[in-house]
């Protein structure tokens, strides 16, 4: 038996499970101090928060929104009905609710808050899904499995095929990695069985606590031996509830996320890779789970001094909802439609809390984005959870086009915590000096989940809302700003930090510091308070 492999899996739980449990009812059940600490402002706090209330109470106190933000959340879906989201919810006013018709006539019926992409026109929902590379692998299998070199393929099918044994090589993998974590798990579980069984005859029990083993007097040395082990185990924090998640985490792996039989979509019965193929879902923008969607949702909007909840950023706005984003990966085609929906039905701004290691289909998404520039919406994405440089590993969707032409009304995110020291920089978060914009926060921020709760969570999914929420904040005050003046605004006043911070990494390797100002174009944490006066300089000089 080794000690160390549950700590491993456990920091691999920990490392991967972004929200914690299953909300809580009240928020004092919850860390206190992480509550909206994202509003909080550097100097007057002590917080690397980005200076929200100083914003209203300095600069925007007698002043009026001149208009009302829609944002587009693209997501799993998001529940509407939440109590801290009361009128922040976007209606369609040319749809008629519930009657079954398309009044206003743009092809999807009863789409009263935004349109579910992932549902079925009899309202079935895709809950899970597989990933993308799985897809891949399951799409070409068929026709490139037996073949072994390049010289078999014809040339015109020579990308496919090497996209296919990119895929493959990497599925395998992943793949054995799983059924060997799954073996591993049940040996050491096994053995962890046996010494409590042998200890029974002292704790009386098979479901022993941490005060029962430590209370056990034995001159067996053999049960001393089995003693000194389980009371580690218990110090680190073994529970079998770790043990139940992790086995959890493992089966949804194999059987749904790196299942090649998986075919989720078949309850939508339409073709995945024909863009004009494009009614179809329901209007359930819901969904069966929506806990990340409604967190999202809660930075950006939630209803401010209300004495309920959290405290949102952007108090004229509403949230259009999209449902495009399964347990697992999204596909293109989803993507792309949701943001055209977006567009058509007045959108100003997209928020993407999600993302992807290929996109077979990434030209529809390429035409959707380049659709939302030429009509000045202004689109901020997650930069990831992976740890990784996007300089150089690619996530998607990105703001490089097929052609690789660059567009300006992007803004890719990344996670920040809220004290100014070494951790900075979310441990998970990816980052990129060319291909990151700036970091919000999106360490232990508190939001909502469904049923009128509350949970906290990590994640640059947390992060992306909270710049998404300033970018609001400033356009609905001074809604004469393009797009790019409004991006730019945003870059510019940037709090820059030139400290030292440990680079993002996995926890598997050694600590390794770079200057926080490397991480990320602008070097900075985006702060409401500081683009609320650059907003201001420009409209004054775009008046003169």
């Amino acid at each position: 038996m080794r000690y160390y492999f549950l700590l491993i899996l456990t920091v691999f739980i920990l490392g991967n499970v972004i929200a914690q449990g299953n909300g809580a009812t009240t928020i004092d059940s919850l860390d206190v101090n992480c509550l909206n600490w994202y509003n909080l402002d550097p100097s007057s706090d002590k917080v690397i928060g980005v200076s929200v209330n100083r914003a209203y109470n300095e600069l925007l106190v007698n002043k009026t929104p001149k208009k009302k933000i829609i944002i587009a959340v693209i997501d799993a879906g998001v529940d509407i009905y939440h109590e801290d989201l009361e009128d922040k919810i976007w209606i369609n006013k040319n749809e008629i609710a519930d009657n079954g018709i398309d009044d206003d006539h743009n092809g999807y019926i009863d789409d009263i808050h935004g349109w579910n992409f992932i549902g079925s026109i009899n309202g079935d929902n895709i809950a899970y899904e597989n990933h993308e590379y799985v897809r891949i692998v399951a799409s070409f299998q068929s026709a490139f499995d037996s073949v072994e070199t390049e010289a078999d393929v014809d040339s015109k099918e020579l990308a496919n095929y090497r996209l296919y044994r990119k895929c493959k090589v990497y599925y395998d993998t992943e793949y054995q990695s799983n059924i060997d974590a799954k073996e591993q798990i049940e040996n050491f579980t096994n053995n962890i069985d046996s010494l409590i069984n042998v200890l029974e005859i002292y704790t009386k029990t098979l479901d022993p606590t941490a005060e029962q083993i430590a209370a056990i007097q034995t001159k067996n040395k053999a049960h001393k031996a089995s003693k000194k082990y389980l009371q580690k185990l218990y110090k680190s924090g073994f529970s079998s509830a770790y043990i139940d998640e992790y086995l959890e985490y493992i089966d949804n792996n194999l059987n749904i996320y790196l299942n090649l039989d998986l075919n989720a979509r078949d309850i939508i019965g339409d073709d995945v890779n024909d863009i004009e193929d494009s009614f179809y879902g329901n209007s359930n923008v819901k969904g069966p789970i929506s806990d990340h969607g409604s967190f999202v949702a809660g930075i950006i909007a939630a209803t401010r001094n209300n004495n309920i909840g959290i405290d949102g950023i952007a108090n004229s706005v509403e949230i259009m909802v999209l449902r495009t984003v399964p347990d697992g990966d999204e596909y293109d085609k989803d993507v792309a439609l949701a943001i055209k929906y977006a567009v058509d039905n007045g959108a100003d701004i997209i928020n993407m809390s999600f993302g992807k290691d290929y996109s077979p289909n990434k030209y529809m998404v390429d035409q959707a984005v380049k659709y939302a520039q030429e009509k000045g919406v202004l689109m901020v994405h997650a930069a990831g959870n992976e740890s990784n440089n996007n300089d150089i590993t690619l996530t998607y969707p990105d703001r490089l086009m097929g052609n690789k032409s660059d567009i300006d009304n992007w803004i890719a995110v990344g996670a920040s915590a809220k004290d100014d020291d070494k951790y900075l920089a979310g441990s998970f978060s990816n980052y990129g000096k060319t291909t990151v914009e700036l970091f919000a926060p999106g360490v232990d921020v508190i939001s909502l989940y469904p049923e009128n709760k509350y949970n906290i969570a990590s994640g640059t999914s947390m992060a992306c809302p909270v710049v998404a929420g300033v970018a609001a904040l400033v356009w609905s005050y001074y809604p004469e700003l393009t797009v790019t003046e409004l991006k730019g605004v945003l870059l510019a006043s940037a709090t820059t930090y030139t400290r030292k911070v440990v680079m993002p990494s996995d926890g598997m390797q050694k600590e390794m510091k770079v200057k926080f100002n490397t991480l990320s174009i602008t070097g900075g944490v985006v702060n409401a308070y500081k683009a609320i006066e650059l907003a201001e300089i420009k409209m004054n000089e775009k008046n003169n």
